[in-house]
C-alpha cells in the first residue's frame, strides 16, 4: 500500500523559512521521481519543484533561488526547503510520486499525500 505523508507546514512571516517533508511507504524514493505541488484557494494546483530518479531537479520560475528540493534515501524522505517566503506562497503543498517513476519527463504521478498548509503572513 502506497502512502505519502507531508509535514512541516505552518504559519510564518514573510521572509521566513519552512522545511516540508514527504515521507513514503510503498514507494522507494531513491528510484522514484517526486514532485511538490501547491494549490492556493481558487487556483489550480501547480508544480513547484521536482526531483527525478537520478536526482535532476526542476523548479517553477517563481521559486527558483528560494526553494530547494532534496532527498534523503536513508530516511526515504523528500524535503522542500522554502526560504524568503512571500504571502503569495500561501497554499496547501502536496507531495506526488509513484513507484519507479523516472522523472525524465515531468508529469503528475499516481499518488498524492494529504497536503500540508503553508500560510505566509505579510
Amino acid at each position: 500500500q502506497v502512502q505519502l505523508v507531508e509535514s512541516g507546514g505552518g504559519l510564518v512571516q514573510a521572509g521566513g523559512s519552512l522545511r516540508l517533508s514527504c515521507a513514503a511507504s510503498g514507494i522507494t524514493f531513491s528510484i522514484s521521481a517526486v514532485g511538490w505541488y501547491r494549490q492556493a484557494p481558487g487556483k489550480q494546483r501547480e508544480l513547484v519543484a521536482h526531483i527525478s530518479r537520478g536526482g535532476r531537479t526542476y523548479y517553477a520560475d517563481s521559486v527558483k533561488g528560494r526553494f530547494t528540493i532534496s532527498r534523503d534515501d536513508a530516511k526515504n524522505t523528500v524535503y522542500l526547503q522554502m526560504n524568503s517566503l512571500k504571502p503569495e506562497n500561501t497554499a496547501v503543498y502536496y507531495c506526488n510520486s509513484e513507484p519507479g517513476a523516472t522523472g525524465w519527463v515531468t508529469r503528475q504521478y499516481t499518488y498524492w499525500g494529504q497536503g500540508t498548509q503553508v500560510t505566509v503572513s505579510s
